[in-house]
């Protein structure tokens, strides 16, 4: 039996963006966007008025982070960890394997509103998305470079696998963190 690895590996994530994450994130409004759940949360925060060891961001805001991370790592805020997705998973893999705008922390103009933020995730979500999907058995089986530095030599469908576990992930805290929102402001 002949299996379309592409298929399957870009399907994982596409389901659980289609079915599970994106339809969740509907109607995201700016307060639960920037709610801090406990304090000394890490956030998106207004150009300075950030408490952490760094904030960094090339516009009006900025997100909170430390080099290296502290130990125990704070709680985030939905703005922080959408933040990740769309720079760290999504933005940063694209512009480096295939051909998307560049990305990183330090220059990222962060999302002031929740709004402009599900656009920055559905932009970095289609980037990454369309590559994948254009990647054959021979563009899945390539080492990933440079650019994944301890990771150079393993496979891209490796990569793949990674960024969809990662998604998945973050996109469970996302939704949690709605969920207690929600349990919250009932209060």
């Amino acid at each position: 039996m002949d299996i379309d690895w592409n298929h399957q590996l870009h399907e994982q994530l596409e389901w659980h963006w289609r079915h599970h994450l994106r339809p969740r994130l509907a109607g995201l409004t700016d307060a639960e966007y920037f709610w801090e759940p406990v304090a000394d949360c890490w956030n998106v925060r207004s150009r300075g008025h950030s408490a952490a060891p760094m904030a960094v961001g090339s516009g009006d805001f900025t997100i909170d982070f430390a080099v290296p991370e502290p130990e125990p790592a704070p709680v985030t805020t939905i703005a922080w960890r959408m933040a990740h997705i769309i720079v760290g998973i999504f933005g940063e893999r694209a512009a480096s394997h295939f051909g998307g705008p560049a990305m990183d922390y330090q220059s990222f103009g962060y999302a002031g509103t929740a709004a402009e933020a599900l656009g920055q995730l559905d932009d970095g979500y289609l980037r990454w998305s369309e590559g994948v999907r254009g990647l054959d058995a021979e563009g899945l089986g390539r080492p990933c470079g440079e650019a994944e530095g301890p990771f150079a030599e393993h496979p891209m469908a490796e990569l793949v696998l990674h960024i969809n576990r990662e998604t998945i992930h973050h996109g469970a805290e996302l939704c949690l963190l709605r969920d207690l929102y929600l349990r919250h402001a009932e209060d």
